[in-house]
Formats: C-alpha cells, structure tokens, sequence
C-alpha cells in the first residue's frame, strides 16, 4: 500500500494540503484556462514517475511535451518509462480510457501511483444543450464512479481538471460537472490567475482540513512554491 498523502513539490501547496494530496480519493481542480491546473498535474504525475510508480494520464487538451521536458530535465526518459499516456477523441474513447486505467490500477500487477484525467469535462462540454446531453451526462457520471472505486481499491490520488462556466447571476465561475462531480471528489481546488507568473489554489472543500489558500509561481522548470519553505 502506498503513501497516506502524496507531496506535491509545492511547500505552499503542501503545507495547505496536509503534507501533500490525499490518497484513496478524486481531488477535482478547476479554474479558467492557463491558471496552472495542467501544470500542477504535470509536476505531480513527475514526481510519482521518478519515484517508480506507474502514472496513468488521460489528455483530451494536448499535453505540452516541451513543459514537461522542462520539469523532468535528464530525467525524462527514465520517467517516461512509467507514463502511459491516453489521448482520447471523443467522450466514449475517454470513458474506455478511464475504464482501463481504473482496471489496471485495482488489479495491481504494477505499482500504480496516479491516475490524472485532464480535462476530464472538455468533451462533456460540447455536449451541453445538445440532444446528447443526458447521455453525457451519464457517461461522465460512470466515469468519475470507476475513479472513485480504483481510488479506495489501489490507495491512490487522481485528478480530475474540471472546466469552468460563469454564473450570470452573480459573475463567479462555477465548476462544470453537476452536483454528483462535486460530491464524489473529496477534495476540491480552485485554481485563479494573478498578476504575472503568480497562481493562487483555494482548498474549496476537504473531508478534514479547513477552507484556505496558497500562493505559486510557474517558473522555467516547473511550479515554485511562494511564502516561508
């Protein structure tokens, strides 16, 4: 059985999250585009990867090689030997995706660290006030289910990157997803873009720490933590 909490890298981060992300559950992050969320799940599946546990990381945005070369340096060979990376095309392949990746990781025949579906509601998106939309729906639904049960069942952390839509009536940006995405993860982050190379990550929800935030940079080889530590 691997660790309770899996450190992130970012003291900042760290520190708001207990030591680092919370095994045996979905942690969902959302946030407009560019506030890091991309970034942080790179850093993370990294740093599982080069301590030789296997990262299963599903992309439906176009991954960037590039930053990633730039966080893993003259190591990115040895953790790319323990990267499987899925780029499904449409909601079923990710569905099938997710599907596999949650078989493997309960079935442990490899020492699986992370599952990271990024973003796990891009195609869910397009779907949205179309006559498909129930089905999506349903299929996000049985998706983030099978997270849920390879989670507790192989001890690991996921991350699911949620997209955002705004509230009109009161201007704020709110999760996509539904309620069932909003109570399936137990711990929920937002992401927020502040001035420059600066982000902020709110811990919007968590089974046992209190509200709060915590401020990075994204530098030249990955995210830097702000503040003491």
């Amino acid at each position: 059985m691997g660790p309770d909490r899996v450190p992130t890298g970012i003291a900042s981060v760290d520190r708001l999250l207990g030591g680092g992300l919370e095994a045996d559950c979905v942690t969902e992050l959302y946030g407009e585009g560019g506030s890091g969320k991309t970034l942080f799940c790179l850093q993370v599946a990294y740093r599982v990867a080069l301590e030789n546990r296997w990262v299963f990381y599903i992309d439906t945005e176009g991954v960037s090689v590039d930053r990633l070369r730039s966080i893993a340096g003259e190591n990115l060979d040895r953790v790319l030997k323990r990267w499987l990376l899925s780029t499904p095309k449409d909601l079923a392949e990710q569905g099938k995706a997710i599907a596999t990746a949650c078989a493997l990781a309960r079935e442990g025949s490899r020492p699986v660290g992370l599952i990271v579906v990024d973003s796990g509601t891009f195609f869910y998106r397009l779907s949205l006030s179309g006559p498909d939309e129930d089905d999506a729906r349903q299929s996000l639904s049985i998706a983030v289910a099978d997270l849920v049960s390879a989670a507790l069942r192989a001890h690991l952390p996921v991350l699911f990157t949620n997209q955002v839509w705004r509230n009109m009536r009161d201007g704020m940006l709110e999760p996509l997803g539904g309620s069932f995405l909003n109570h399936a993860a137990k711990t929920i982050l937002r992401f927020d873009r502040l001035p420059r190379a600066l982000r902020r990550v709110v811990l919007v929800k968590n089974r046992s720490l209190p509200e709060g935030a915590a401020e990075f940079r994204i530098g030249p080889t990955g995210l830097e933590s702000v503040g003491p530590g």
